[in-house]
């Protein structure tokens, strides 16, 4: 049984605020070349199709195109909805479209739904488990304690009929413990949406979906596949894959990735704007890529940002690194603040307006309503 390994599409996204829209048709035209060369039985989609919940209509047609061309390949479909979609839309027409080979998740209702499939070694199980929070799973578990996410998929997977002598994959959006995250993803208050990496035993592989960097957590049976795209600039350095999984007889499987290369890259470069603008420095290189450049000049170079857009029209972020901005740790406080906790930011701000730090008691009480928003946000 072979198996291809999406997650984290986020169409319609916007990268600062540049649309990403051109870019991720182009990069759905080359998984479907992967899927024309691979000839997989099916595609696991794991969460975080849309990148909002309520997508444009431009970002639907090309998800409905996606899904009508695999569908034309007699390639299954088994998609999921991630904490940016909305499971009430991803799951509309799933009834309809499970006679086409497409099954997605539907809004859950405290059971998780699974499809079964067969192959010269037997049965291939798949659970569609999509995106939860501990209050998704507590309406339907009252008597049960579901107070951290860990509890909250400990009990939805609980009672599974998982045939332990037969080959069982759980599709699923969540952050496992020990994964490494990426600034483009939502951070929760305290690692509050972590779940246990021991809640997942008992699978021959879990496709993984949440985060944007490709990585296995654990072994090699729990993975996540990553974006197909960048979309941040602590992303730069990724190598962007999809994922192929083989399951041969039990216990047996091949996993294996295959590049996806972008239309444009996401780079990021430095030097003096002499340097950058020197045709022989940019010659041969692909000045449409998307940029975060960092001038080192010493003065500010008057409307940099126009005349380096004049060689590198996709320039979307720019700075200066030198010894005033050092002195002054723009730069060290900009990456700081992106590692800041929602509560540090909260406090800062208090204090900034009040003249005055929270005491413990204000402490405690905004992090309840932070705790609070970040468990009831769709």
């Amino acid at each position: 049984m072979k198996l291809l390994h999406l997650s984290d599409l986020h169409l319609g996204k916007r990268v600062n605020e540049y649309s990403m829209l051109e870019d991720q048709a182009y990069i759905l035209e080359q998984i479907l070349t992967i899927v024309d060369t691979e000839q997989p039985d099916g595609v696991l989609l794991a969460g975080d199709i849309y990148d909002k919940a309520v997508p444009g209509t431009e970002t639907v047609q090309m998800f409905d195109d996606f899904l009508c061309r695999l569908s034309a390949r007699a390639v299954q479909v088994f998609a999921i909805s991630g904490n940016h979609d909305s499971s009430e839309r991803v799951a509309f027409g799933a009834r309809l479209m499970e006679k086409s080979g497409v099954y997605l998740s539907p809004v859950y209702d405290g059971k998780v739904t699974s499809v079964t499939m067969e192959d010269a070694y037997g049965k291939v199980t798949i659970y569609l488990l999509p995106f939860l929070k501990p209050s998704h799973v507590r309406r339907y578990y009252e008597e049960e304690e579901i107070e951290t996410y860990t509890q909250a998929l400990r009990v939805a997977l609980k009672g599974l009929p998982v045939n332990p002598m037969e080959r069982n994959i759980l599709l699923t959006h969540q952050f496992v413990t020990g994964a490494s995250r990426s600034d483009s993803e939502e951070i929760s208050v305290g690692g509050t949406d972590q779940v246990d990496l021991d809640v997942l035993e008992g699978f021959d592989y879990v496709a993984l979906g949440h985060l944007h960097n490709p990585q296995n957590v654990g072994s090699e049976t729990v993975r996540y596949c990553g974006t197909p795209l960048k979309y941040s600039f602590s992303e730069a350095q990724h190598s962007k894959s999809v994922t192929v999984v083989e399951l041969r007889e039990k216990g047996e499987r091949l996993i294996r990735i295959i590049p996806l290369i972008p239309r444009r890259d996401l780079r990021e470069i430095k030097g003096s704007y002499m340097e950058l603008t020197a045709k022989s420095n940019y010659a041969g290189t692909n000045v449409e890529d998307y940029l975060h450049i960092t001038l080192t000049d010493e003065e500010d170079i008057p409307d940099a940002i126009g005349k380096l857009r004049v060689i590198y029209p996709n320039l979307m972020k720019l700075d200066y690194d030198n010894t005033r901005t050092r002195f002054h740790g723009s730069v060290t406080e900009a990456q700081a603040v992106e590692q800041k906790s929602p509560l540090e930011l909260f406090a800062e701000f208090y204090e900034k307006q009040n003249n005055q730090p929270m005491n413990l008691e204000q402490r405690e009480y905004a992090m309840k309503l932070i705790e609070k928003i970040w468990e009831e946000e769709i």
